[in-house]
């Protein structure tokens, strides 16, 4: 622990890092040796300086003391200031163009941290804050394979409401010819039993006033064939399967009714987990639908997070502690948080997998079987894919009771 900043020796606290990471204070002396502790990244100045004392230094001309290669021999085990040359310790600041190697890795300032190789965990302190070979990515994937999570008991299951879908009076109005003619000339096709009528304008789709109100924001005309048969089958509360490709709106089609879902449960009570599970094959899709949900979702304020691989932990542990009513995530991370006891799915009510086909190509399906297992069994589930292939079909036969499935069929 450095025993002049007390918070570095407190893995879980990440605020109030950034300020005082950005620039020396005024008038404290940056020197290579000697009185100040120096860190220059390559990106700009030293994102750290404290007067520590003669005994103290970090810098291009070290020499050796009898603790470490700091002129006058003093370094705390537990903060290692580093320079071009590598000094090892225990927690490592990963400054300047040289490295460490430590147990963990923590990196610093705006543009200030350069190329480190700490081992272990990371703690970002700012923003552009240099490469570290210390980031933490997370489990392989044999790892994950063998993370053995708690068997859950779904025995006395308190009843939740998931039909939300009024139909509108031109809806109910509809002839079966009239359906028919509407679902060919927008390539729709479906099966099930009971299939909702499709909507024709969003207006028709009965949402709260917050719904349109961002829906008219972003411009949108029409609902898109996927929405309009999409919309009302989410809404009953039924298991929806969706064939689209991307750029289809199958974005906004489960995502809409998710918001409807969150706003009709109960709130969150400290210690809960999410309400709304999105299951995604990579980060990149992962950070898109955070986008669209936050854009829609901070209308009624509803709360969401985005737990991927290849970034750090931190931030995505203290939205999970604060309690979020989404959470979209990679499988692989989510079960990293899941074995940490960071959040839990007992509440979860409302799961929708992305892309499904592409996360059993990526070889998700064990950790995909693992998460599932988490969630209550009377959900309510929305699988995604732009391709039915057999193994596909029977993780959805698995997975899903009695669903609608509806494709939107590709223009020759």
């Amino acid at each position: 622990m450095n025993p002049f900043d007390v918070r570095y020796g407190d893995p879980n606290s990440y605020r109030d890092r950034r300020s005082d990471l950005m620039r020396p204070p005024v008038g404290a002396p940056m020197g290579g040796g000697g009185m100040g502790f120096t860190a220059a990244g390559r990106g700009g100045s030293a994102p750290f300086a404290g007067p520590f004392g003669p005994g103290f230094s970090a810098g291009r001309d070290m020499d050796r003391g009898p603790m470490g290669r700091g002129r006058g021999g003093f370094m705390d085990p537990g903060f290692s200031g580093l320079g071009p040359g590598g000094v090892r310790g225990h927690r490592d600041f990963d400054a300047g163009k040289g490295g460490s190697t430590g147990r963990d890795g923590f990196r610093g300032g705006r543009g200030g941290g350069g190329r480190g190789r700490g081992s272990g965990r990371v703690f970002d302190g700012g923003r552009g804050g240099g490469r570290s070979g210390s980031r933490d990515f997370g489990k392989s994937r044999d790892e994950l394979d063998s993370v053995a999570l708690p068997k859950q008991d779904f025995q006395d299951l308190i009843h939740f409401e998931k039909n939300f879908y009024v139909e509108s009076p031109s809806v109910q109005a509809m002839s079966e010819q009239e359906v028919v003619f509407y679902r060919r000339s927008r390539d729709i096709t479906v099966e099930g039993r009971d299939v909702p009528k499709p909507i024709r304008s969003f207006s028709e789709a009965n949402f709260p006033e917050y719904c349109l109100q961002a829906i008219a924001k972003c411009g949108f005309v029409e609902p898109t064939p996927i929405q309009s048969q999409g919309w009302p089958m989410a809404l009953k509360g039924r298991d929806v399967i969706g064939i689209a490709e991307t750029g289809s709106g199958k974005t906004l089609a489960y995502l809409l009714p998710a918001l409807v879902h969150v706003n009709a449960q109960p709130r969150l009570a400290h210690g809960e987990g999410p309400i709304v599970l999105v299951l995604a094959p990579t980060r990149e899709l992962a950070v898109q639908i955070q986008e669209e949900a936050i854009k829609f979702g901070s209308h009624s304020n509803v709360r969401c997070t985005c737990v991927y691989g290849g970034a750090p932990k931190g931030p995505q542990i203290r939205d999970l502690k604060r309690g979020v009513e989404i959470v979209i995530a990679t499988p692989g991370r989510l079960i990293d948080m899941l074995e940490a006891c960071h959040t839990n799915l007992r509440r979860v009510t409302y799961l929708v997998l992305d892309e499904a086909d592409r996360m059993l190509d990526m070889g998700f399906e064990p950790q995909i079987r693992k998460i599932v297992s988490q969630i209550r069994p009377d959900r309510q589930t929305l699988y995604w894919s732009a391709t039915w292939p057999r193994e596909v079909e029977a993780l959805a036969r698995q997975f899903l009771h009695n669903p609608y499935k509806m494709s939107k069929t590709l223009n020759a």
